[in-house]
C-alpha cells in the first residue's frame, strides 16, 4: 500500500487527503473540462483560430498549380458604360442620335486609340493603364443576371444576388490562408462610409474569414483604424488581459455549441493586438517619396490604391478597392473623365510598381463593375442601366495580355460572342489561385457550397474562361 492510500485511509489526515485526491464529482468536473477543452481547441483550429492567432489563417499551398498568390480587385460601384470605357463599338457611334423605340442612340464622347505592341483599344481616358495594354486582357462579353445596383453588386461580389454568401475575398481566405499573419487577410477600402456588409461577408465560413473594411479618406492612422493603440495597458497586459478573455470564453464555449460571432470575435481580439505594430506601418504612405505619392494622385484614389499596394506587398491576399460615382445615368463626356483622372494615373503607378517589385506576374488584377449600360441615351448625355452586356480587365496571375475576349452586339447592347458570365469570371480568379472551382467548398447546413454555385439557369456554376489565360 503507497504512501498517500494510507494517508487516505487515516482519519487524522483528512485535511491532507483533500489536498492529495478528488471527488467523484471533483474528478469529472475536471476530466470533462479537460475533455471539452480538448475539443474546443479543435474545434477554433478548424474554423480558423488557434492560441498563437493563426490556425486556418496560416498559408496553404493550393491543391492545383497557382498562377497568382495575391488578387486585387478595383469595383467601378454604379454600373461604368462599357462602351465609353472598354469596348469600342464604331457602329454605335455611326449612329448616334438616331431613334431606336422611344429613346435615341448615344454614340460615346471618346476616342479608343491604340495601345501597345498589341493595339488594344481603350477609351483615351485611360492613357497610364494604357501604358500596360500589352499585359491586359479586357472580356467585353461579360453579362450578369440583373440591372439593379444591390443585386448585381452582390452578384459581382459574392455569386449570388439574394443569398447572403461569401465574399470572393473570403473564398480566397479561406482557400489559401494569409501571408501576414499580423494584417487581416482581405481588405476593402473605399473613401466615405462603409458599402453594405454582405459585400465582403464571410457568411457561413468561420468568422477568420470575413472583409476587413477600411476608409480611405483618411489620413491619420488612428483614423483609418480606430483604436489601433491602446493608451491604457502596455502590450504586455494587453496580451494578459487577452489570455484571460480566452480563457473565459471556452469555458462559455464549453457550455454552449459553436458560436461564429463569439469565434469572430476571438479572432478581431487576437488580430487586433497583432495589428499594432505591422498596420501602423502598412497604412501610414507618409514614409512615401513625394515623388511616389504625387505618381499615385494625391486624393482619395491614390491614397487608396497606393495602401493597396503596400498590403499586397506586405502578404495580404485580397484587397478591394472601390471607387464610386459610375452611376451615370445623364454627363458621362465630363463625369466619366474626371473618374478617370482620379483612378487611372494610380492604377497604372500600382502596375509599375508591381512589376518593379517582382510581384505583377503572380498578382491578379481585375477590374469590373455591377453591370453595363446602355446604347441609348438617358438623360443629358447618359445611359441607363443594362445587364446583359458589360466589360472586364484582367492583368497579372497568369493572363494573356494585349487581348480582347469576346464581343458585344454592333451597339454594344449585349454579349454575343465568348459570353462570360460573373460566376464564369469568378471561376477564373479561383482557377488562377490554384483552384477547381467546383471543389472549392464548405459545408453549411447538410449542403457544400461554393462561390460558383449552380443555378437554373448555370447547371455548370461557372466556367473558366480559358482564352484570357496565357
Amino acid at each position: 500500500m503507497n504512501e498517500e492510500y494510507a494517508l487516505y485511509n487515516r482519519a487524522d489526515h483528512t485535511a491532507r487527503t483533500e489536498d492529495l485526491f478528488l471527488n467523484r464529482r471533483q474528478w469529472l468536473t475536471q476530466a470533462g473540462g479537460g475533455f471539452g477543452a480538448i475539443a474546443l481547441s479543435c474545434m477554433l483550429a478548424e474554423q480558423g483560430f488557434s492560441q498563437d492567432g493563426k490556425g486556418a489563417l496560416a498559408p496553404k499551398q493550393p491543391p492545383n498549380k497557382a498562377k497568382a498568390k495575391r488578387v486585387l480587385h478595383v469595383f467601378l460601384q454604379g454600373a461604368a458604360p462599357h462602351m465609353d470605357l472598354w469596348d469600342p463599338r464604331p457602329e454605335l457611334n455611326k449612329s448616334g442620335g438616331k431613334q431606336t423605340g422611344n429613346r435615341k442612340l448615344l454614340a460615346s464622347p471618346f476616342k479608343f486609340p491604340k495601345f501597345g505592341k498589341s493595339g488594344l483599344q481603350m477609351s483615351e481616358i485611360w492613357p497610364n493603364i494604357g501604358r500596360h495594354a500589352d499585359d491586359i486582357a479586357i472580356i467585353r462579353s461579360l453579362y450578369t443576371d440583373a440591372p439593379a445596383h444591390g443585386p448585381a453588386t452582390y452578384m459581382m461580389n459574392t455569386g449570388e444576388m439574394q443569398e447572403i454568401r461569401p465574399a470572393v475575398g473570403s473564398w480566397a481566405l479561406y482557400g489559401l490562408g494569409t501571408e501576414n499573419q499580423n494584417l487581416p487577410g482581405f481588405i476593402t477600402m473605399r473613401p466615405g462610409n462603409s458599402p453594405d456588409a454582405r459585400n465582403y461577408t464571410n457568411a457561413f465560413l468561420p468568422g477568420a474569414f470575413q472583409g476587413t473594411f477600411v476608409d480611405s479618406n483618411n489620413t491619420k492612422i488612428e483614423d483609418i483604424i480606430k483604436n489601433i493603440k491602446s493608451d491604457f495597458a502596455s502590450r504586455k497586459d494587453q496580451r494578459k488581459q487577452l489570455d484571460l478573455l480566452l480563457k473565459l470564453n471556452e469555458i462559455h464555449k464549453q457550455k454552449r455549441q459553436a458560436e461564429g460571432a463569439l469565434e469572430a470575435r476571438i479572432n478581431t481580439f487576437e488580430l487586433a493586438y497583432r495589428m499594432q505594430t505591422d498596420a501602423r506601418e502598412a497604412f501610414d504612405i507618409a514614409g512615401e517619396k513625394p515623388e511616389t505619392r504625387a505618381k499615385y494622385g494625391n486624393n482619395g484614389q491614390g491614397r487608396q490604391l497606393l495602401i493597396a499596394r503596400r498590403l499586397l506587398e506586405r502578404g495580404v491576399r485580397f484587397v478591394q478597392v472601390s471607387q464610386g460615382g459610375w452611376d451615370l445615368h445623364g454627363g458621362i463626356a465630363n463625369r466619366a473623365a474626371r473618374n478617370a483622372q482620379e483612378l487611372d494615373p494610380a492604377v497604372g503607378a500600382l502596375m509599375d510598381d508591381l512589376k518593379e517589385r517582382g510581384l505583377f506576374e503572380d498578382t491578379l488584377i481585375y477590374i469590373s463593375s455591377e453591370f453595363g449600360r446602355s446604347p441609348t441615351e438617358d438623360g443629358g448625355g447618359g445611359r441607363s442601366h443594362n445587364a446583359r452586356g458589360m466589360s472586364t480587365v484582367l492583368a497579372g496571375g497568369g493572363i494573356k495580355g494585349g487581348i480582347g475576349y469576346g464581343s458585344t452586339d454592333e451597339l454594344g447592347g449585349s454579349a454575343v460572342e465568348n459570353k462570360v458570365h460573373v460566376k464564369d469570371l469568378h471561376a477564373t480568379v479561383l482557377n488562377q489561385l490554384g483552384f477547381d472551382h467546383e471543389q472549392l467548398t464548405f459545408r453549411n447546413g447538410g449542403r457544400d457550397f461554393r462561390l460558383t454555385q449552380p443555378t437554373r439557369t448555370l447547371p455548370q456554376g461557372g466556367t473558366v474562361v480559358q482564352g484570357v489565360i496565357a
